[in-house]
């Protein structure tokens, strides 16, 4: 029985992913950390948690980091938050069951530093849009988002909720103050073609895949910024 057991395989997700039967510990790892972050947001003085963290394309060059630390922060309205660990915990469990671990936290760390990237490839030196503070998990949530939808089409499913969460998303980005569409459409393109690799990659290729297409992504968006930042 013992032999038997050994040399039984694991079984595999859709994505071929290891499947685990403890909960999705990426996904709710990302959501203490950002609600740990709001608290901080909230109980430091002065904002001073925010200003240490935030991204915002002035300083962007000069403090890189910025470019993620950024998704870990909310705006002052408790809306902004809510909604956003709301649309994480819908996809990201999903998501980390289908692809793993690995390439889940690839995905979210990834989009998220697009969405500062998209922030950052639309706003004009010299003005506001230069100076603004973009806090905000929405850039790895709209990655999740288009990651998701590439995945539903993979195996030919749909689902009328997240595209009404996604839908509602968008308008709110265009509506309520203190959140950047350019972050939202930043991180949905980079999710969408990251989720592709993953839902398309041969299959006895997968292990190569997971490795390539985040070091390829993170490759294009270094490049995209510095090619920004020096035309400023």
């Amino acid at each position: 029985m013992r032999q038997q057991q050994k040399a039984a395989r694991p079984e595999r997700s859709a994505l071929g992913a290891r499947v685990r039967t403890t909960k999705p510990v990426a996904t709710i790892t990302m959501i203490v950390l950002c609600v740990v972050s709001y608290v901080l947001q909230n109980v430091l003085p002065f904002g001073d948690w925010t200003a240490r963290w935030v991204f915002t394309p002035w300083i962007g060059d000069v403090e890189p980091y910025r470019f993620l630390t950024t998704a870990f922060l909310h705006s002052s309205s408790i809306f902004h938050i809510l909604l956003n660990m709301y649309a994480l915990w819908m996809v990201g469990p999903i998501l980390e069951r289908l692809l793993g671990i690995g390439r889940f936290l690839s995905l979210y760390l990834l989009t998220a530093i697009a969405g500062s990237v998209g922030y950052l490839l639309l706003a004009s030196p010299g003005s506001t849009s230069w100076e603004t503070l973009v806090p905000g998990a929405s850039g790895a949530i709209f990655g999740l988002f288009g990651a998701f939808m590439v995945v539903l089409r993979r195996f030919d499913a749909s689902s009328a909720q997240l595209y009404g969460v996604i839908a509602i998303n968008f308008v709110l980005g265009f509506i309520l103050p203190g959140i950047a569409w350019q972050a939202h459409l930043g991180g949905f393109v980079v999710g969408a073609i990251m989720g592709a690799g993953y839902a398309y990659a041969p299959r006895e290729r997968r292990t190569a895949w997971a490795f390539a297409i985040p070091v390829l992504t993170a490759a294009v968006l270094a490049a995209m910024t510095i090619v920004k930042y020096s035309m400023v």
